[in-house]
């Protein structure tokens, strides 16, 4: 082949076929890796229509952590003439040679490659650097459909709690761990790996409910909370802790977490954030004297089974409910109890 593009590449081999894997210059990626035509029908595509609102998040993250970005491999068939040429010695490791005419089409990783393309236009410096490229022969349009599946149907998003949890670039995540580090109860009893938990967990609060509500606290009441200092937050919870006899039971091993989770509304996210919510507004209101009348949550009903006061705020048909409005109805009885502490 005269007119060819050459790669070092490693050849492999997956089902009895052969593939590549090529390390591709960024700045070659809008050039050399095509993408399905929008105007074609789902039918006829090998991957799903490109979300444009995602794009300009994976520019963002590339040209903020140019230091220290990480890219997973892309996925691209071509279909086309090519060849492998092994290097003296070797049976795998080689030059990959693709005809100029030959189309290489992403079958994977198509909101990566157009996020990198928009990152070059600000930071063109990435250009010289690379990103690892399998590459299948084409075997037509079903065998590339089903590839598309085949590579996405086991893979699967951290949950929240975790992914906040190695986030060392988010500075409310660490400002989350470090409250839950100097809080014991917190620390004893919060699960950081799962955000929804099961029905016999041990845990009795998830580090994305806390991280939601501490968040929610600091942004409300302007707390000069940080990962370095997180006083102002961790005296807060510490405060709400002392008129909470079940967590602190909990914490004793008094009461079992899967009971109260069971049984009350404040074991659960909602309340979580309306705590936060209705004590920010109330360090903000009575940034001398807060902590007396947070009091008031002692005596709130929080048996799931006080329809009177939870159907329609943190409940919805009898189910705790985690909307925006649930939580603001939630925090504004809180609120009232607060009041009614105060005299």
């Amino acid at each position: 082949m005269e007119n060819e593009y050459s790669f070092a590449a490693i050849r492999g081999v997956q089902a009895g076929r052969a593939f590549y894997v090529a390390m591709v210059p960024l700045k070659t990626l809008e050039r050399l890796f095509r993408r399905d035509d929008e105007i074609l029908p789902p039918q006829l595509r090998v991957q799903r229509e490109l979300n444009r609102a995602r794009i300009p998040a994976i520019a963002r993250y590339l040209t903020d952590n140019a230091s220290e970005y990480i890219l997973s491999a892309l996925s691209a068939t071509i279909d086309g003439g090519f060849a492998f040429d092994p290097f003296p010695g070797q049976r795998s490791v080689g030059h990959l040679r693709i005809d100029m005419s030959a189309t290489m089409l992403v079958n994977d990783g198509q909101h990566r490659r157009a996020g990198i393309i928009e990152a070059l236009r600000t930071r063109p410096s990435l250009g010289d650097e690379t990103i690892a490229v399998t590459l299948f022969p084409d075997q037509g349009l079903e065998r590339s459909q089903q590839m598309f599946v085949d590579l996405n149907q086991y893979g699967v998003k951290p949950v929240r709690s975790l992914r906040l949890l190695y986030d060392a670039r988010d500075e409310r995540a660490r400002l989350s761990r470090a409250v839950v580090d100097a809080i014991p109860l917190f620390r004893g009893l919060t699960d950081f790996s799962r955000s929804n938990l099961p029905s016999r967990s041990r845990k009795l609060f998830s580090f994305s409910n806390l991280h939601s509500a501490t968040s929610t606290l600091v942004n409300d009441a302007s707390l000069p909370a940080t990962a370095e200092d997180p006083e102002p937050a961790v005296e807060f919870w510490n405060a709400v802790i002392e008129n909470m006899p079940d967590w602190s039971a909990a914490g004793r091993h008094e009461v079992a977490p899967a009971e109260l989770r069971r049984d009350t509304i404040h074991a659960h996210g909602v309340a979580l954030e309306a705590i936060a919510t209705s004590g920010a507004r109330l360090i903000i209101e009575r940034p001398h004297t807060w902590k007396l009348s947070l009091e008031g949550l002692r005596g709130i009903n929080w048996s799931r089974f006080n329809a009177s006061d939870w159907e329609g705020r943190a409940l919805s048909n009898g189910r705790v409910s985690r909307t925006r409005t649930s939580v603001l109805l939630t925090a504004e009885l809180i609120s009232r109890a607060f009041r009614s502490s105060a005299g």
